[in-house]
């Protein structure tokens, strides 16, 4: 089983000016992201060696993990099961947008219903179960230090999945753009080791 599980939240994406939901639509790094990323590859250079890494599909976390290719010496493989949730129709909209013209579904979704399910989107409890089998899998894993890079939410639920928090409490985890959590593994179950966000150099 696997000892540490270092899990990256991908670079910047868009125009990174505003807080616009961002689970299915497969948007590309910018350059802040990728500069992020570069710092961060730098980070991971300087820690143990990872003997697995793997991805999110999405292509934000896809360009992150290669750019982190570098410093890892891992080639990373592709798992469905760590992408992020899908907002259905509220995929790309503020949170004043969607609290103004869907307070009743806020509120739902506030309570962490695992019966909620987003509009045209994916329910909670299938996003939950599909993010616990990810996390059991990586605890499970033959190598010593498992590298997963993937999104925010992803990484919240398996914070608490793995550290035996009850799925609500994932509000108490800031997970910043290009930032490093480290999970302690012990027998499939977790210490919050370390969380390490990384700016991008200043410009000369």
């Amino acid at each position: 089983m696997a000892d540490y599980l270092y899990l990256v939240r991908h670079g910047i994406t868009g125009s990174g000016r505003d807080c616009r939901y961002l689970g299915r639509t497969d948007a590309p790094l910018n350059a802040v992201g990728r500069a992020q990323v570069e710092a961060l590859a730098q980070l991971l250079h300087a820690k143990r060696r990872c003997g697995r890494c793997v991805c999110s599909p999405l292509q934000r976390a896809a360009q992150t993990a290669e750019i982190l290719r570098a410093a890892t010496a891992c080639a990373p493989e592709v798992d469905p099961d760590l992408r992020e949730i899908d907002f259905g129709r509220w995929e790309g909209k503020m949170f004043s947008e969607i609290r103004d013209s869907s307070a009743a579904e806020v509120e739902r979704w506030a309570r962490f219903s695992p019966d909620f399910a987003f509009p045209g989107g994916e329910s909670l409890r299938d996003f939950l179960d599909r993010v616990r089998r990810a996390a059991d899998r990586l605890a499970a894993d033959q190598a010593e230090t498992v590298l997963a890079v993937t999104h925010g939410g992803v990484i919240k639920v398996m914070l608490c999945h793995l550290l035996g928090l009850e799925p609500r409490r994932y509000v108490a985890f800031e997970i910043a753009t290009a930032s490093l959590t480290v999970v302690r593994l012990f027998e499939g179950k977790g210490v919050l080791s370390e969380m390490t966000r990384v700016e991008p150099p200043e410009p000369k």
